[in-house]
């Protein structure tokens, strides 16, 4: 028996202390939700886990972008079905004034309307405005080599581009110099019916792409959205805690940590011996 070193005392005080640490573990744990609180718990983990939670943020953003750029499309696509609304009006006035029933007053008056027509077209080509950006002014067409481009992924480089080539007056030949648009005489008016048919034919071909891009974009929304969900998944099997088995941890800790103290205290009582057998000696 000795009384310089309390080794029982010191082997409970360890346990104890182990013991301790595990439950404050476990408590934090149950109160986090999380497995992985600090680089420490699992170091491996937590950096899988930061690299997830980046792809996760940038899915996110992505699939806000690819909604942007839907409401872009729908945008440009709304003011070309206007410029298409128009030019059906002009073929009309076209395939009247061809009549050879039409005096040169009734040819003025039919003339006045074509040409506010054709100058509304050449203004929604050079106005039409998604956020304070003019899509349809020439500055996305492939000549330009300066496509629209969405960002539809978390990565560099992921990305749509949308080509939307000009729609001007001009650009659709019915307006500046030698191919105004004149309904003057019903030759002049027969003829212009083809450069209408011209210019229906390049709004209705732009349209159709721009229906294309925005079915693409809208498949895009759904495989981020898809994707975005499993690397939540897989974020959430690295990094949240499992509460049942935690609170398993958590009961047994509480034991341990009452045992650990009562053994403790036992330890402490045991010199006391040593006291007893010197008084009886003595």
């Amino acid at each position: 028996m000795i009384i310089n070193h309390n080794v029982s005392a010191l082997i409970a005080k360890r346990a104890l202390q182990n013991t301790s640490r595990d439950m404050d573990k476990s408590m934090e744990r149950l109160s986090t939700g999380m497995r992985l609180n600090r680089p420490g718990d699992d170091a491996p983990g937590f950096a899988v886990s930061e690299k997830l939670r980046s792809q996760i943020r940038g899915l996110g953003q992505a699939e806000r972008n690819a909604q942007d750029g839907l409401s872009f499309l729908q945008v440009t696509e709304g003011s070309l079905e206007q410029v298409n609304s128009i030019l059906q009006r002009l073929r009309e006035l076209s395939v009247q004034s061809s009549n050879g029933i039409y005096s040169n007053d009734d040819r003025n008056l039919v003339q006045l309307e074509v040409s506010q027509l054709v100058e509304e077209v050449d203004r929604i080509g050079k106005t039409a405005e998604f956020n304070s950006i003019r899509p349809l002014d020439g500055r996305f067409s492939r000549a330009s080599k300066n496509p629209m481009s969405f960002q539809v992924g978390g990565n560099a480089g992921e990305r749509i581009d949308v080509y939307i080539n000009t729609m001007s007056g001009s650009s659709l030949k019915i307006s500046g110099g030698t191919d105004r648009l004149t309904l003057s005489t019903p030759d002049k008016a027969s003829g212009s019916l083809k450069v209408l048919d011209e210019a229906i034919t390049k709004v209705n071909r732009l349209r159709s792409d721009l229906g294309a891009y925005y079915n693409r974009l809208d498949l895009t929304m759904k495989s981020l959205s898809n994707n975005y969900v499993n690397l939540v998944s897989s974020e959430s099997q690295v990094r949240d805690a499992d509460m049942a088995m935690e609170m398993v941890e958590y009961s047994r800790n509480q034991i341990l940590t009452k045992s650990g103290v009562a053994m403790l205290a036992q330890a402490n009582v045991r010199p006391e011996s040593v006291v007893k057998l010197l008084t009886d000696r003595y």
